[in-house]
């Protein structure tokens, strides 16, 4: 058993469902989920298997805690970050990297491979709460679409697109977002970070021209009414 380390049972409990949260989360990272147990998650996080059985009944269970509260928390932050923007162009690109890079940080099963192994109730749980993500995109594009840099358009259809976007880009890193030729291999861990940036750059581009964004020739987002450059950004 963990040795106790909180003031509280109630604190106790919490850093112990925080530990198991955190292992699974690691191995799911290093590992995938397929093959993965509940021995594996309490090992890794140095409990014991029932003390793992006490919080969460089965897999399913710790997957869908595990990835509600990495939606939460997530959220929580991307709305701070967004709060200092005034720009909706400039808050859709926030918007579009914190997804790019959370998406490669989490490493979990993408939508339609989280509903093969989740229960139909477990996966519109999940569904209800990245809703929250879906409402805050849509309220980037309505500000875009009445302050005159996004052209009128159907922002809930636009929100699809664009999640379905991250998502394929997410399962296709090794290509460029408009599908061109995967560049080669990194030779090392600073090419390898080049490559992620730069990929995370033509991403969030990508998406604000799809999403009717144009720039002036410095590269700001500007009003449809305004002299604008719309190529790609280098």
């Amino acid at each position: 058993m963990p040795r106790i380390t909180a003031a509280t049972n109630a604190a106790q409990r919490a850093e112990t469902q925080r530990r198991i949260l955190t292992a699974f989360g690691e191995l799911l990272f290093t590992h995938g989920l397929p093959g993965l147990t509940m021995t594996d998650v309490a090992r890794h996080a140095g409990v014991g298997r029932t003390a793992v059985y006490n919080y969460y009944a089965d897999m399913e269970q710790l997957l869908i805690a595990y990835a509600l509260d990495e939606t939460e928390r997530f959220i929580v932050d991307l709305r701070d970050s967004l709060a200092a923007l005034e720009n909706p162009v400039d808050r859709l690109a926030l918007y579009v990297r914190a997804q790019v890079e959370d998406l490669s940080r989490r490493h979990l099963p993408p939508g339609p491979a989280m509903a093969a192994v989740l229960s139909p109730g477990s996966f519109a749980k999940l569904a209800d709460h990245v809703g929250d993500l879906n409402v805050l995109l849509q309220d980037i594009l309505q500000d875009g679409v009445e302050q005159g840099y996004l052209p009128d358009t159907d922002v809930a259809q636009l929100a699809r697109l664009i999640h379905g976007t991250l998502s394929a880009s997410a399962a296709r890193r090794n290509r460029t977002p408009d599908g061109g030729t995967p560049p080669p291999p990194p030779a090392s861990d600073v090419e390898l970070h080049t490559a992620v940036e730069v990929h995370t750059a033509q991403t969030v581009r990508f998406i604000q021209l799809g999403a009717g964004a144009r720039f002036d020739d410095a590269g700001k987002p500007v009003r449809l009414d305004s002299p604008a450059h719309d190529a790609l950004a280098s």
